[in-house]
């Protein structure tokens, strides 16, 4: 196999990602199918950072419409990112794959605090570090937590993995003539308001010059030819 172009990334995935057909819960799986995904690039010698939302458990926009804080509502999905990872890190290690889970907030029961340098020694000692607990802070998606967290690490690029297979100028499934982006600039993306990734996590991946892909996370070898630097996707950068 060739050389993979990238020797670390962070990978973003939707809480979605885990759920049942319905959208919603954990289905062991998907867990698994995932797992797969990420061993394969494991295999190719790639550090691998993850950080995965929780829209399969709890939103927090159901909260705000129930009248709830913010701030509660926003701990509460960040609460619920931590058993998406916990999830996650089970089948990786059911996989072959040595996977920590580190924690924003702390709960030494069940995960690491997050600590920068030991994530970084987990990483370099070839093991999947999952990143739950969000930023640690409301009112921040976990967008924004990967491109933090990829920052903090030196990752060379944060990949989106969604159920599309790349940016689009509106709904593909809604818009069957939707036109698709192969690659696209930090402002441009800001621009035309894609929603794809929040716009907070988009500027501080443009601060730092790091590299965003988005691919489909179904196409069985979309996330390696990414890491094969093969076109795919859609690559937001300078």
């Amino acid at each position: 196999m060739a050389n993979p172009k990238y020797d670390l990334i962070m990978l973003k995935l939707g809480g979605e990602a885990l759920a049942d057909e319905d959208g919603f819960g954990i289905s062991a799986s998907r867990a698994q199918e995932i797992a797969q995904r990420v061993k394969q690039i494991r295999d190719m010698n790639v550090k691998v950072g993850i950080v995965i939302g929780a829209g399969n458990l709890w939103r927090g926009k159901v909260g705000l419409e129930m009248g709830m804080d913010q701030a509660t509502a926003d701990y509460m999905g960040m609460l619920a990112t931590v058993m998406n990872a916990l999830a996650l890190m089970d089948a990786l290690e059911k996989a072959g794959v040595q996977t920590r889970v580190q924690s924003a907030i702390e709960m030494r029961a069940v995960a690491e605090p997050y600590i920068r340098r030991r994530a970084i020694r987990h990483l370099e000692k070839g093991r999947v570090v999952i990143f739950g607990g969000g930023t640690g802070n409301p009112y921040f998606s976990t967008d924004t937590a990967a491109a933090l967290r990829a920052t903090e690490i030196g990752a060379q690029i944060l990949i989106k993995a969604t159920k599309v297979d790349g940016m689009y100028d509106s709904d593909p499934k809604a818009n069957h003539g939707a036109k698709k982006f192969d690659q696209l600039t930090y402002i441009e993306v800001l621009q035309k308001r894609l929603a794809v990734m929040d716009s907070t996590a988009v500027s501080l991946c443009m601060e730092n010059k790091l590299p965003i892909l988005v691919l489909n996370l179904w196409d069985p070898q979309a996330l390696t030819r990414a890491i094969l630097g093969e076109p795919v996707g859609t690559l937001v950068s300078n």
